[in-house]
């Protein structure tokens, strides 16, 4: 891939981004930036009382914090890093999303991001996941998609990820809590989840992951993008 190039992949929580975002990297052969492990990294470590800090202490505590890409010398791939460290499951909970999503109604760590992506996209050509990386943070994005499905289906999906890692947990409980997350994304007032105007929306639910990844890939063909 010889051009520089920025392509987003927004949609609510339990839509498949993150599966998506990562086999359109490999197949560009690009940096995959998980956006919301950036969101969930800080709200883990910064915790539940973060919610209560004033703007002037939750800036502080942001200056503290540096994200960066480097290639995991096993497998060639590019690799999200917190002050050094590597980012993993401790940062997946049902709990750290929706400290996450609640932290990121905050302006000062909303901003604080912004600024750490756009730093990071100009360094490398990369596939963005989140949820407003097509409307707020890369504006002038190569190509932007939106993926969606009904709450109902992406808790589904979710109960099935948490059960093959061997996690029993009720679906009526997943429901309730994607449905909160969802609430809680598309209403809130600093960049609300929602399709970019030029983005390219597919809805998921009646597909499957090699379904979704067919379509993706066709797109990027029809824009001259190829691996």
């Amino acid at each position: 891939m010889s051009k520089h190039i920025i392509l987003t992949l927004d949609g609510p929580a339990g839509v498949g981004k993150t599966t998506m975002a990562q086999k359109l990297a490999d197949y560009l052969k690009i940096a995959y930036l998980d956006t919301g492990a950036m969101f969930r990294g800080i709200a883990y470590l910064l915790g539940k009382e973060a919610l209560h800090y004033p703007d002037t202490i939750l800036q502080a505590k942001l200056l503290e914090f540096k994200f960066d890409l480097k290639k995991d010398s096993k497998d060639n791939k590019f690799v999200l890093s917190l002050n050094n460290r590597k980012l993993g499951p401790e940062i997946r909970t049902e709990e750290v999303g929706m400290l996450a999503s609640a932290l990121a109604t905050k302006g000062v760590v909303r901003e604080f991001l912004k600024q750490a992506q756009r730093e990071i996209g100009k360094r490398f050509s990369l596939v963005a996941e989140g949820r407003d990386m097509g409307t707020v943070v890369f504006k002038d994005a190569s190509l932007k998609f939106f993926l969606d499905a009904t709450p109902e289906e992406r808790a589904r999906r979710r109960l099935a990820q948490l059960k093959m890692q061997g996690i029993e947990v009720d679906y009526k409980k997943i429901l309730e809590q994607v449905i909160a997350r969802d609430r809680q994304d598309r209403t809130r007032k600093i960049a609300p989840l929602c399709p970019a105007q030029d983005a390219i929306i597919i809805d998921t639910t009646d597909l499957s992951l090699e379904d979704v990844f067919k379509a993706l890939k066709k797109y990027l063909s029809d824009f001259g993008l190829t691996a």
